[in-house]
């Protein structure tokens, strides 16, 4: 939902899982760590990309 001024509200109201090996679980949350940035932040920052990427594709 958007706010007045046609920013994002920035409320997360979804959940995505998915199961990873532990390990390269655990070595992408620690690399996230060491970047200062979250797991949960490049994941959807991701998502963003991709579907920026492929928004023209037919199907």
């Amino acid at each position: 939902m958007a706010k007045k001024d046609g920013k994002k509200s920035g409320k997360k109201n979804s959940q995505l899982v998915l199961r990873l090996d532990k390990d390269e679980r655990d070595a992408f949350v620690d690399l996230c760590q060491e970047m200062d940035t979250s797991a949960a932040r490049e994941i959807r920052h991701f998502i963003r990309r991709f579907m920026k990427k492929n928004a023209d594709r037919d199907d």
